[in-house]
């Protein structure tokens, strides 16, 4: 079984994602996995547990805007794009942007953009300030089953090949969060 961290050990889940660990946390609609964007090995190891093609690609979680900032080519965004967006956040929406130089190739896939969002689902927020950082999210599941929408289920899914579980609820949305392109405002994922 993978260990489970309640919210009271928010720092030790954090050091368990800066060691290398892959960890399952509860988002705003369903159990997402995530590690530090920047550690290709972890990220390889969450690709391989979800079976995803590595071209997907996927989104990154933070606490605030300051943790996703430096993932934006921000010379590539209009400011009033900017402050639309930043009037979403907190909050379950998800933004693609143009992404910098410090968006590592292996988290944007086969994309030109970068997906990003700050939540207000305060487990997870927590869990970024604990990291001190965004951290990867996609939902915590095989590719192709369900998303995991209980602990019980991430365990059914992944066992002990998953680092740790972070047991705490899950925020109010019956839905994945809707992905946008902040540029254009077209729904890619409704």
């Amino acid at each position: 079984m993978a260990k489970r961290f309640t919210l009271a050990e928010l720092d030790a889940a954090a050091a368990l994602l800066r060691q290398g660990g892959v960890l399952a946390y509860p988002t705003e609609a369903v159990f997402g996995l995530g590690c530090d964007p920047h550690d290709r090995v972890a990220f390889e190891r969450l690709f391989a547990l979800k079976q995803r093609p590595p071209t997907q690609g996927v989104l990154l979680i933070a606490a605030d805007f300051a943790q996703v900032e430096r993932y934006i080519d921000l010379a590539a965004v209009p400011a009033e794009v900017l402050t639309q967006v930043q009037a979403s956040w907190p909050g379950p929406y998800t933004w693609i942007f143009p992404r910098s130089s410090d968006v590592p190739a292996w988290v944007a896939g086969a994309h030109a953009g970068i997906a990003l969002r700050v939540t207000a689902h305060e487990p997870a927020a927590a869990l970024c300030r604990a990291f001190g950082g965004a951290l990867v999210s996609t939902s915590a599941n095989p590719h192709g089953e369900p998303s995991a929408r209980s602990a019980a289920t991430v365990e059914s899914y992944f066992g002990a090949a998953l680092d740790g579980l972070l047991d705490a609820p899950l925020g109010d949305q019956q839905r994945p969060s809707v992905i946008r392109d902040a540029l254009s405002g077209a729904i890619i994922r409704g």
